[in-house]
């Protein structure tokens, strides 16, 4: 059994790539903030372009103090294993993302089991939250976490609102449980409900920012919390090998991104709700009215799966996601432009009418 990825065939040139906003490219720009950038050991503490990001980011979250990591999956981890302790269990969505798609690292690396919630298009609410929650006994783990994901994105790029965070923390805190947002898309949220970051995350204990989708850089995500929790979780750092030494590189398309890649979410945004306009006219085609850059649509009445739309449309240069048998993702980010939506959309329209 291997677990490697297939070799992608890109003798079919990709024009437009609705995959994810993972699949975005370090602009020109970025890539000469990235030379120019000023280095030194991350792991020794010497390395000035990182602690600007962390720094900065933190500012951005409103905490305390953050750390640079290479990946949002690694910021999951490092916060599971700071937070908890083995025998731990975490409450979160049933199709949250440490949940379905971390290759069970709670279990593996933290030793914590994970309860899931359910909740409308991936947000859990107060009640539900409380109708999970134990009396303290011997004979159940002790409850410790709650992962919050912003946007959630099998629930379809929904945002938590910030009333909705607020009502939560307020039960897991005062049930003496910290609250942890995976915060992937936290800023897609942000500049979608017109809402601050610092303000949106306020009620968090802890908080990651990925710079690799929306915000186009080609690595790195920043953890937040307060000093003695960042401090604490630098040994997870070093554990998980996160620990890094020339990173400014890194860091710089990051600060590149803070600096000119937050506004124009907006842009990818409008984008997924024309798509899904436009999808929606299309027969056999049921899309789900997006909040921010993710647009799901169900096949089913096409007679075609997911994975086969996929594959009619890889060969017009179109690539998507596949989420279940028949529902399907596309996701606007900044390499896709309006043009781009509306080829995409003719794609679709050509291999499905």
């Amino acid at each position: 059994m291997t677990y490697e990825p297939k070799r992608v065939d890109l003798s079919v040139p990709v024009r437009v790539n609705l995959y994810s906003d993972t699949q975005t490219r370090p602009s020109r720009a970025m890539k000469q903030a990235m030379m120019e950038a000023e280095t030194g050991d991350e792991q020794a503490g010497s390395d000035p372009t990182v602690w600007e990001l962390c720094d900065r980011t933190a500012a951005l979250l409103g905490k305390q103090a953050a750390m640079f990591l290479p990946s949002g999956t690694m910021c999951n981890q490092v916060a599971v294993a700071t937070h908890c302790r083995p025998g731990d269990e975490i409450l979160a969505h049933q199709d949250a993302h440490i949940q379905s798609s971390e290759a069970g690292g709670p279990g593996a690396i933290s030793g914590v089991m994970i309860r899931g919630l359910q909740g409308n298009r991936g947000i859990f609410t107060a009640e539900t939250l409380t109708a999970a929650i134990r009396p303290v006994s011997r004979y159940s783990p002790p409850q410790t976490l709650v992962e919050v994901e912003q946007t959630a994105n099998k629930g379809g790029g929904t945002c938590w609102k910030p009333s909705e965070l607020r009502e939560v923390a307020e039960v897991a805190h005062g049930h003496g449980m910290k609250v942890h947002m995976d915060g992937a898309r936290v800023l897609n949220a942000a500049v979608a409900l017109g809402v601050a970051a610092s303000d949106m995350v306020a009620d968090c204990d802890t908080v990651w920012l990925d710079f690799t989708k929306g915000l186009g850089a080609p690595l790195g995500a920043v953890l937040a919390g307060p000093r003695d929790f960042i401090g604490e979780a630098w040994r997870w750092k070093q554990r998980l090998g996160g620990s890094m030494r020339q990173a400014g590189m890194n860091a710089a398309a990051c600060i590149y991104a803070l600096n000119h890649n937050i506004d124009r979410l907006a842009e990818d945004h409008r984008n997924a709700a024309t798509l899904a306009r436009a999808m929606g006219q299309i027969p056999g085609i049921k899309a789900e009215n997006p909040e921010t850059n993710l647009v799901f649509f169900d096949t089913k009445a096409t007679g075609l799966t997911a994975a086969e739309l996929a594959a009619r449309l890889r060969p017009l240069g179109v690539t998507i996601s596949v989420s279940d048998t028949y529902r399907a993702r596309a996701c606007t980010h900044l390499d896709v432009s309006s043009e781009q939506v509306d080829e995409a959309i003719a794609a679709i329209r050509q291999v499905i009418v």
